[in-house]
């Protein structure tokens, strides 16, 4: 089945050079070299693997590398996966997904199924990927655990300064004063509730729906001494009752699911002060309404979907949030991950241990993809500013910069 895959590479690579190599040893050779794209050299181990790929490229690429059916022996699987996005960039109106009657009703009936997020479901697909090994998360993440996008006020920065900087950057929109009740939905290892209680001198309620997670903040609000103003529960966010001040969710409305958005913002509205701000990190589709591809659905976020800002707005404004402020971060996350896989590379010995080669090669698939699909895909981040009343914030957005620099030099 040589002849489909070459079929497919042939339409795929003409900007960048890569070679591949079939199990015989024949070498075929795709694309014009280029200065900004590094070559690429790919081996297959068995006849049958070119087939599996061209037959499903967007699963069946990232099942033979983690098997190794499929291996780069020039180049990593980040230069590979950068080399095939260059050649469809987002911005330039390229897509690498496979066209086809058959893969459209997939995408469709996926996009429906898939993403339906019932409350035990939830439960479930948090757990398959935020309850691995905390070490996993101590290899790669920063000290604080941010597993979210960054906020780089100097891409130079480190990743470290980064995380900070976009805590800083989200305690400001929230226009915090000291006493107020907060909510964090999606509160994972404590990070943003801890920071918050400590630069603003608030009240803060963290709930997620991963055991483990929920270990980790419990333990760190101990060890702060602030477990009586910053606590964390095991719950769904459907079932938090009270009314909070302010409400900051980061990272977590991507595994809310299409079905249940008008929920979602029907109860943060409910919980929400008559007078307060909420805060919205999420990432998102700079195009319409897609699909979660194949790859990512089985193996890293089962119900996961980034939405398009059309699909947030549109349930939102049904209940009557108002969008206060609007902000699209469309280089930070790209940054963040590029420190996220280079930490991955440098501990492989150490993952493999945890777990195993294919686990390695699993991970590092994965954050090559979500690397490059903040580079040239469709893919970036918003942060949404809600209000239920008008007159809750100040007129400009000014105090969104005196907050900021505030909480900075605070902790600098």
């Amino acid at each position: 089945m040589w002849w489909l895959l070459d079929r497919f590479l042939k339409q795929s690579v003409r900007r960048g050079a890569l070679t591949a190599i079939e199990s015989n040893g024949r070498t075929h050779h795709y694309g014009t070299p280029d200065p900004a794209i590094r070559p690429v050299t790919i081996r297959f181990t068995d006849a049958g693997a070119p087939g599996f790929i061209a037959r499903n490229p967007r699963l069946g690429a990232g099942e033979a590398y983690m098997n190794g059916r499929m291996v780069v022996d020039e180049g990593d699987v980040l230069d590979l996966v950068r080399l095939i996005r260059a050649n469809a960039a987002w911005d330039e109106g390229g897509s690498i997904e496979k066209r086809g009657t058959f893969t459209a009703a997939a995408r469709r009936l996926f996009r429906h199924i898939g993403r339906m997020n019932w409350e035990r479901q939830s439960k479930r697909n948090v757990a398959h990927h935020y309850d691995l090994s905390d070490r996993l998360y101590d290899l790669f993440l920063d000290a604080d655990r941010q597993y979210s996008c960054a906020y780089f006020t100097d891409p130079a920065n480190s990743l470290e300064q980064a995380q900070l900087d976009k805590k800083a950057h989200i305690a400001a929109k929230l226009h915090l004063k000291p006493g107020q009740r907060v909510l964090d939905i999606g509160c994972g290892w404590g990070g943003m509730a801890l920071y918050l209680n400590r630069v603003a001198d608030v009240d803060v309620l963290g709930v997620t729906l991963s055991e483990e997670q929920l270990k980790v903040a419990r333990r760190r609000a101990e060890e702060a001494g602030v477990a009586d103003r910053v606590k964390f529960e095991l719950i769904d966010y459907r079932r938090v009752t009270g009314r909070f001040d302010r409400i900051v969710s980061v990272g977590m409305f991507e595994h809310v699911g299409p079905p249940h958005y008008r929920t979602f913002f029907q109860k943060c509205r409910a919980l929400l002060a008559d007078d307060g701000v909420m805060l919205l990190h999420s990432i998102g589709r700079l195009g319409g309404p897609g699909s979660t591809d194949a790859w990512t659905r089985k193996y890293i976020f089962p119900g996961g979907y980034n939405p398009a800002l059309s699909e947030i707005v549109a349930a939102s404004e049904s209940c009557r949030m108002v969008v206060a402020d609007v902000e699209t971060l469309r280089l930070h996350y790209g940054l963040t991950i590029q420190h996220w896989y280079d930490r991955c590379v440098a501990e492989r010995a150490a993952i493999e241990a945890l777990y195993d080669a294919r686990f390695y090669r699993m991970w590092q698939f994965y954050l090559a993809g979500a690397l490059t699909v903040f580079e040239t895909g469709g893919m970036c981040n918003y942060q949404i500013q809600y209000v239920r009343r008008r007159h809750a914030l100040p007129i400009t957005r000014d105090y969104m910069a005196e907050a900021e620099k505030g909480y900075r030099e605070r902790l600098s």
